[in-house]
């Protein structure tokens, strides 16, 4: 039967998404397996907004060497641990790698659990600038003096409908608003969200892959345990005392693994996990894939199904 002419066209990247512990990179490399063995020649492009930091590769959860080795990875371990990175300078990034890939014929699988920068790499967002010189540490101090939900109200009498997508208690997110609306760039969207809309640079399949959630959590807690093992408390502490920047310190589990507290890095972890889930819900065009139980192989297969092989 001819294909519709109405028929979506088949797509030129996957992208995987899911929450930390699930499985990403071990359903990407049987992914890669199987696409070669189509002839083809696949490359994965990390979209993860700390394992961009050079130093962190044992917190993070840098795909270990033997994964590399079964699939070249891009955008991983390449910032100065004291340097600060955005998502603007990551989709600069991104899209370039990804356009040069298409254009030598080789096939991106974009990879990662940080729901900003999955977009960021796949869409043309309009994303905010940096702020203006000192005014990150005139709100900071701000809240220091004032208190978070003080801020909220601040912000709510100059934006209110800002105001309202933020939690009064998220200190961080509320002087990221007040910082745009005194650069002026703090704009009322119109219409929906850049960050839900369909609209993506070329034809992608989107895998959310999920798991039962009691299982997810053991397999967080046990990853923890893992990486501790593998000595990520001596790489925080390497980091810190080369002077970790303010976004390489947000990598889970940082501050933890600086006080020893491990059982806050899982309890911490598994939250996140959580917020990542509810990203993956509100994806558009996501195709969920439950690998509870399943093998890497076997997911990878339905995901070149779902594409229409």
């Amino acid at each position: 039967m001819p294909v519709s002419e109405t028929a979506p066209p088949r797509p030129a990247i996957f992208a995987l998404f899911g929450p930390t512990g699930v499985g990403k990179t071990r359903v990407a490399v049987a992914l890669a397996r199987l696409l070669r063995e189509r002839g083809e020649n696949p490359v994965a492009v990390s979209a993860d907004a700390l394992q961009v930091y050079a130093g962190l590769e044992t917190l993070t959860g840098v795909a270990s060497a033997e994964e590399r080795a079964a699939l070249e990875h891009r955008l991983l371990s390449f910032v100065p641990i004291d340097a600060t990175f955005s998502a603007g300078e990551y989709a600069v990034l991104a899209h370039a790698e990804i356009d040069a890939l298409l254009a030598a014929g080789r096939r991106p699988i974009v990879v990662g659990g940080t729901g900003l920068y999955l977009r960021a790499a796949l869409a043309d967002l309009d994303l905010r600038p940096a702020p203006a010189a000192g005014a990150r540490e005139r709100w900071t101090a701000e809240l220091d003096r004032e208190g978070a939900p003080a801020l909220h109200r601040l912000l709510a009498e100059r934006a209110p409908w800002a105001a309202e997508g933020i939690d009064p208690t998220n200190g961080r997110r509320i002087v990221r608003a007040l910082e745009l609306h005194d650069a002026d760039e703090l704009e009322q969207p119109e219409g929906p969200s850049q960050l839900w809309s369909e609209e993506l640079r070329h034809p992608t399949l989107l895998a959310g892959v999920t798991m039962e959630r009691e299982r997810l959590y053991e397999r967080i807690d046990a990853r923890v345990e893992a990486i501790v093992a593998a000595g990520a408390g001596e790489e925080v502490r390497a980091a810190h005392a080369a002077g970790a920047s303010e976004t390489a310190r947000k990598a889970l589990g940082f501050e933890d693994l600086l006080t020893g507290d491990v059982e806050t890095m899982k309890r911490r972890t598994r939250n996140y996990a959580r917020r990542q889930l509810a990203w993956m819900r509100k994806l558009a065009g996501v195709t969920v894939i439950d690998v509870t139980d399943r093998r890497p192989g076997d997911v990878a297969g339905e995901i070149l199904d779902s594409a229409g092989r």
